[in-house]
């Protein structure tokens, strides 16, 4: 990167101008511009900041402008019709690699798109490249062995999250309207919080799986979009249900304002199972609670029912995730697979689960039953606010994978204390940036709701970006 750079910004007045990816969609629909200028903006603007970012796993430039010609004869349809996004490196995409953001992991492009990725192609979408994450998304930062490091367009002294922290530099900084992430442990949710953006993870089921999470033993990751609108993802979520619905969830539908009622939400600012919040955290939950109070809704204080056990139960089950895929289990990742390149992490975590596999028919049963438990325990709250994470995003570094396993799983769970729960109930959980810290880097705040109700998630999110705009680097 060029050391020059804290701020990184590739807004500019070309055809993207400072348009959300519903802006344009419609100037492409309209004419205004076409999808091949749309196409042709996306990756200048991303050549031209990912020097300083590092977000880019792979390009598909010539792809891409095919794509958007296509767009011009009619032969493409959809909400987003001709709008350039990325795709995160771990997903099955036809004629890209899905390096898992591991040297171990061979780049060899795939053969056919997965069940999500069709999804996603169908709302209109043009990915241009597919961007960066940490070894097999094991972490909330996007940092590899050896200094391989993905920065905050915010700061670029500090960590764009994880994992789908490629794909939220590159949004955040304006060099893309919006792009695809997943989240099994925070990884929208996160990245969003510490890139000003909106990340909404769904209800598990709402969207199709792609093909590797559909056998793990509780599903814990769910695709979904960064963007830097709540009328974006709203739009995103209204657009895939064209094309899939699951008809077990309440359908989302087209959401454009606020609730149709005042809603009761439970406020906490710690967590049961970390040290206490940060002041940056807290005075993001304590803001948005007045806010929340002045649009005529009610803000009481709330005790999560997380039992004692279930920190225990997500690490050993994180754990068994890595022992799984070190060991290339099943030849999941071919032939050309090398364990001697895997990440101190990645080891760690394996040499954990090995430890502790006596526990896994427990822990599962668990993790698979705590839907049904969150569901019952809710309480009599609407929603749920709390920060996204225990302290505001840390310096490049302090996560970095060439450090000890112990040292690094540490902190880890220390950081990253609250997204994890929404992931083993599968309900819906979303992170809006409606903080800041003393320094001008923005700060998320998490609404949590039960199954299925990201609808609700949704409202209030319109309610609260109307009343408080979010800050952009569009300036």
């Amino acid at each position: 990167m060029t050391a020059a750079t804290t701020r990184v910004s590739a807004f500019t007045d070309d055809a993207l101008g400072t348009d959300d990816a519903t802006g344009v969609a419609e100037r492409i629909a309209r004419g205004e511009i076409s999808a091949s200028e749309a196409v042709d903006a996306a990756i200048a603007r991303v050549e031209a900041v990912n020097a300083d970012l590092n977000a880019v796993a792979s390009t598909d430039h010539d792809r891409a402008r095919a794509r958007a010609a296509r767009v011009a004869q009619g032969r493409t349809r959809g909400a987003f019709a001709g709008v350039p996004t990325a795709t995160k490196e771990n997903i099955h995409v036809a004629g890209m690699p899905a390096g898992m953001g591991s040297r171990a992991v061979p780049k060899v492009p795939g053969d056919l798109d997965g069940a999500f990725t069709k999804q996603f192609f169908d709302t209109g979408v043009i990915p241009v490249c597919s961007t960066t994450m940490p070894e097999f998304g094991w972490t909330a930062t996007t940092e590899r062995v050896g200094g391989d490091v993905t920065r905050n367009p915010w700061d670029t002294a500090y960590s764009s999250g994880g994992s789908s922290g490629g794909s939220a530099a590159l949004v955040a900084s304006g060099a893309l309207p919006f792009a695809h992430g997943n989240d099994g442990g925070g990884s929208i949710r996160i990245p969003a919080a510490v890139c000003g953006l909106v990340g909404l993870k769904a209800t598990r089921g709402r969207l199709r799986l792609d093909e590797g999470n559909a056998t793990m033993p509780v599903r814990v990751v769910v695709d979904g979009v960064l963007t830097r609108s709540v009328r974006d993802t709203a739009r995103f979520f209204e657009a895939a249900e064209r094309s899939y619905r699951n008809t077990r969830l309440q359908p989302i539908g087209h959401v454009e304002d606020g609730p149709a009622r005042p809603l009761r939400v439970g406020m906490m600012f710690d967590s049961p199972v970390a040290p206490p919040s940060d002041a940056d955290a807290r005075a993001a939950v304590e803001r948005t609670a007045t806010l929340l109070e002045s649009l005529g809704h009610s803000v009481v204080d709330y005790v999560p029912p997380i039992p004692t056990f279930f920190k225990a139960d997500f690490e050993d089950y994180w754990s068994l995730l890595a022992y799984a895929v070190s060991s290339n289990r099943g030849g999941m990742f071919g032939s050309g697979f090398d364990a001697a390149q895997l990440d101190p992490l990645t080891l760690g975590l394996a040499k954990r689960f090995r430890r502790r596999a006596h526990r896994t028919p427990l822990f599962i049963a668990r993790l698979a039953a705590s839907g049904a438990v969150q569901q019952k325990r809710f309480g009599d709250v609407d929603l749920v606010l709390s920060p996204v994470l225990v302290h505001n995003a840390p310096r490049i570094g302090y996560l970095g994978a060439d450090q000890s396993f112990e040292e690094h799983f540490e902190k880890l769970v220390r950081y990253a204390a609250f997204t994890p729960l929404a992931n083993a109930t599968g309900a819906p959980a979303i992170s809006l940036p409606l903080g800041q810290t003393d320094d001008g880097r923005p700060v998320g705040i998490m609404l949590s709701a039960r199954r299925g109700e990201e609808r609700r998630l949704l409202e209030i999110a319109f309610d609260l970006e109307e009343a408080s705009p979010f800050a952009s680097l569009a300036g």
